[in-house]
């Protein structure tokens, strides 16, 4: 019988579930084909244009994606139930589409500050937005696992973009090394689980492993399975004792390089892990959840105490708040979820907007990371510390700002689980994060200018992305119901 006759062709439903992925694709195709006959010194501006459009594009399509659901109904199963489109997926769509617009319109002062060609830049951001976004629809772990690898490789690429400096070639290249043994991890996983179950769709595992939910026995290949995938997925969120590589690749990666692969890659991984941990109703999750949130709040934070580079305590706390997050996961689904999501968003902006800040202040070959480098920059620039105090605060979780109700959220789900523990060692480490938070801002404000650091003035594009991240931070804080509601109706829906 011909193939034709047995694979159903896809129809316009099935390229709706995909229609970011495809206008992303197709921009960063024309970038890569309009790069080499462009010349050198006006394809900046021109090919950062063409993926700011393409990106702007994808998120007015992830709009329409909301619309389509919300006139059908119900969410929509795509190339042969492969794609599964519905609000969660639609929500991290987004995430994903606004910060590639922030991180490329960080970008442009930054390419010409450090004289970088920018052509394939711009292709790689938005070809991982790609892999990004097919990872939070993704209902089969092979195609997970691709998506993971699109995503992966163009962010290798990305943190040794520094060409000149050996920092950048050792953090893509440790990136890279580390990075393919925690995707051997995954694969291991993925086989095991489908030797457990028969199956690699996410909506079969669920099916098969749902019965034994109630009295907590499984396929011991399951539970291992789960394991290696956790520790796949694991690594790529930064959550301990999977880490060891980001502080390095975050202090050698451009700054706004950083601002990407520690937002929009950990927001589709947790799409992933959500789907996995809750949808496929994988046993033995909350030990795994609870040992790994646990660890990375208590390591990410007690080192970044001691760090001097700002970038180093950034990557620091960026394995803190993967901690944060994963209290999220450990949670019952219900409250879980939502919170998860919630929190996603906000981190996202407010740690976009912190390393765009420190990608334009770093200057030529990121001289000035250090935050005896930022002593007086409130006297200096008033405008520029504000920002960037704005984003701190929200980063420890001060009232009025997103980071405020995304613990707030968190630590509430916990305790509606009866995660009394977890949630105990959560509230005691982000007291501790106050420290190294406050400790840049009395830097600022408290110590005397250094004038042998120059203070260049904000250009237009960073100006308009720090002002978007900053809105979103305070909307977030300000009026967090909406985003909240959209999460649980989205829980709602993907039961």
């Amino acid at each position: 019988m011909p193939l034709a006759s047995i694979v159903e062709t896809p129809g316009s439903s099935d390229y709706i579930g995909i229609l970011p992925e495809i206008i992303l694709s197709v921009f960063g195709m024309l970038i890569m084909a309009l790069d080499p006959v462009m010349d050198e010194r006006r394809s900046q501006r021109t090919l950062g244009g063409i993926a700011l459009a393409g990106s702007i594009v994808a998120l007015v399509a992830s709009f329409f994606q909301a619309h389509w659901l919300t006139s059908t109904g119900a969410p929509g199963l795509a190339f042969w139930n492969m794609i599964k489109l519905d609000a969660f997926s639609v929500f991290f769509h987004v995430v994903v589409a606004a910060v590639t617009i922030l991180v490329i319109l960080s970008s442009y002062e930054y390419m010409e500050v450090q004289q970088i060609r920018a052509g394939e830049y711009y292709a790689l951001i938005v070809f991982g937005a790609v892999g990004m976004d097919l990872m939070s629809s993704a209902m089969e772990l092979v195609l997970i696992f691709i998506a993971l690898e699109i995503s992966s490789i163009a962010t290798y690429i990305l943190a040794g973009f520094r060409r000149r400096s050996a920092i950048s070639s050792e953090s893509s290249l440790k990136y890279f090394l580390l990075g393919s043994f925690a995707t051997a991890f995954f694969l291991y996983g993925v086989a095991l689980i489908f030797g457990a179950t028969g199956s690699t769709s996410i909506a079969v595992i669920g099916k098969s492993l749902q019965q034994y939910s109630g009295n907590g026995h499984g396929p011991m290949l399951a539970y291992i399975g789960i394991a290696l995938m956790f520790v796949g997925l694991g690594f790529k969120v930064a959550a301990a004792p999977f880490h060891i590589w980001t502080p390095d690749v975050y202090e050698g990666a451009p700054s706004p390089v950083v601002g990407f692969m520690s937002t929009a890659p950990k927001a589709a991984v947790f799409a992933v892990l959500l789907r996995i941990m809750f949808e496929a109703h994988a046993p033995g999750r909350v030990l795994l959840i609870w040992i790994a949130a646990a660890l990375s709040m208590t390591i990410g934070n007690i080192a970044a105490l001691v760090q001097d580079n700002v970038k180093r305590l950034l990557a620091y706390s960026s394995i803190a708040h993967a901690g944060y997050l994963l209290v999220a996961f450990a949670s019952l689904p219900a409250n879980g979820i939502p919170a998860a999501m919630f929190y996603t968003a906000s981190y996202a902006a407010m740690n976009v907007g912190a390393f765009a800040v420190v990608g334009h202040f770093a200057g030529a070959g990121e001289r000035y990371v250090t935050i005896e480098d930022y002593a007086g920059l409130g006297k200096r620039s008033p405008l520029l510390a504000s920002v960037l105090t704005l984003f701190l605060l929200s980063l420890i979780g001060i009232p009025i700002t997103g980071g405020f109700f995304a613990k707030f959220y968190v630590f509430s789900a916990a305790m509606q689980s009866n995660l009394i523990g977890l949630t105990i060692v959560g509230v005691i480490n982000s007291a501790v994060a106050a420290y190294y938070y406050l400790r840049i801002i009395v830097f600022m404000y408290m110590r005397e200018p250094r004038q042998e650091v120059p203070v260049t003035p904000v250009p237009m594009g960073l100006g308009f992305a720090l002002g978007l991240s900053l809105a979103i931070t305070i909307y977030l804080g300000v009026q967090p119901t909406r985003i909240l509601d959209y999460a649980q109706k989205s829980v709602e829906l993907l039961r």
